[in-house]
């Protein structure tokens, strides 16, 4: 957890520095790419991560109970997302307190795509070679999510 937060703080850093090199007269590009290399960086290092809380998971038997919970327990976004409480992502029951079933084609769209500026300024990594369909299905367990 105290690797999160380094991580977190040395993103937050990156960006309050604005990224530029002596003499550039515009460093917001290069500090929203090093913003998004150091959130993608964080990631990996903790997809890696042993300890990292097990989004779709049955506490007591450590599998999935349903498509959508066996697909975020096999990607990174519980590097990011808790069920219960913000790490750098919303915390998925504030996720489901925000959107309805309606949004489901939004926010799998948004999990694709990434972005920021929902929740924030850190980015959320794209899933480009994430089915449309598997998409859904993490978005549908979401909003279930109480």
């Amino acid at each position: 957890m105290k690797k999160i937060f380094v991580i977190l703080g040395i993103s937050l850093a990156l960006a309050a520095c604005g990224g530029s090199k002596p003499g550039e007269a515009d460093g917001g590009a290069d500090s929203a790419d090093a913003t998004k290399q150091a959130a993608a960086a964080h990631q990996s290092e903790a997809a890696n991560d042993t300890a990292v809380n097990n989004i779709g998971t049955d506490k007591a038997a450590g599998t999935p109970t349903n498509k959508g919970e066996a697909l975020m327990a096999n990607s990174d976004c519980n590097t990011c997302h808790n069920a219960q409480s913000k790490i750098i992502g919303p915390a998925l029951v504030d996720i489901a307190k925000k959107y309805k079933e309606s949004d489901i084609d939004m926010l799998a769209d948004k999990v694709i795509k990434g972005g920021s500026g929902n929740w924030g300024t850190v980015p959320m990594t794209a899933h480009a070679d994430l089915p449309v369909a598997d998409a859904k299905e993490m978005v549908k367990y979401i909003l279930s999510v109480k």
